[in-house]
């Protein structure tokens, strides 16, 4: 007998008819289909005729199914995988999963479709070449400030999700860490009726939903414009620092100098480390 098959099937992010004919072939025709949410998986399927057996599978019973998925495959049964909305494991569970699966070799195949994250990305407008999904940042302020804090000089194109209750709270956070400047672009309920699009600096931004309290309603992506790099100011900042470390290496051991450094100049401490011991090296 051969082994089963799971597929990680896409489903649409608001829109139904985003479905493919592949993905309703496919749930229709595998033994079992598991779904984050059943409810909300049975209301889909009742709209395209869809009748299949649905389980469970969230955060809280994701560790608990993957031995009887691993027995299905092996019995032969094919099952398949959906999230809430959208492509599964992108923020959504499924991970330890398809982990699993994977190191036992079973056959995993995905279908593609429907993912906010590529959508917010086609029609954002800020560069795709290069990107970084970071999907939902934590809850409380002081920790999603430390993780922008770590994100202030990244380059890409940055990617959020956020929920109508934090998005001017995630906002105001990145006016603290990115600036009031910063390009931004907010997706509204993509594929949805009220489906907006917001787009200015970060201030802009902020108050432009502030001034209708219906533009904060609703699951938002949050595209932000990857910090532009100055190589000119880059390269005096380097020979700033080399001054810098010239003066305090007369009275202070290499690693403290990098780290007063660092404090003078606000480059990474490693970086200046290496540059106090290459001077050091020369003037042995």
């Amino acid at each position: 007998m051969a082994e089963g098959i799971l597929y990680c099937v896409a489903t649409p992010i608001g829109n139904l008819e985003d479905i493919t004919a592949r993905a309703l072939r496919i749930l229709a025709e595998v033994s079992k289909v598991y779904a984050e949410d059943t409810r909300v998986t049975r209301r889909m399927f009742t709209h395209f005729g869809i009748q299949n057996t649905l389980e469970s599978l969230h955060d809280h019973n994701e560790t608990s199914r993957v031995a009887q998925i691993q027995r299905e495959l092996a019995e032969g049964m094919n099952v398949a995988l959906v999230s809430d909305a959208g492509t599964p494991l992108i923020s959504d569970p499924g991970y330890k999963l398809v982990n699993a699966l994977g190191a036992a070799g079973c056959k995993i195949v995905p279908v593609p479709g429907a993912s906010a994250l590529i959508a917010a990305l086609s029609v954002a407008g800020l560069p795709t070449d290069r990107f970084a999904f970071e999907g939902f940042l934590p809850a409380k302020s002081v920790s999603r400030r430390k993780l922008l804090t770590g994100l202030e000089a990244e380059s890409r194109t940055l990617v959020f999700y956020e929920s109508s209750h934090r998005i001017a709270d995630l906002l105001e956070d990145m006016i603290a860490v990115f600036g009031g400047e910063r390009q931004i672009v907010v997706l509204r309920e993509l594929t949805k009726l009220y489906e907006s699009i917001y787009r200015g600096t970060a201030t802009e931004i902020l108050q432009h939903m502030a001034a209708d309290s219906d533009r904060s309603r609703g699951e938002f992506v949050v595209v932000v414009a990857g910090k532009v790099c100055d190589e000119s100011a880059d390269a005096l900042a380097v020979l700033n620092a080399d001054k810098v470390l010239a003066v305090l290496l007369e009275v202070l051991p290499v690693k403290q100098a990098a780290a007063v450094a660092a404090r003078l100049t606000g480059l990474p401490k490693n970086q200046l480390y290496r540059q106090a011991l290459e001077q050091q090296d020369a003037t042995d």
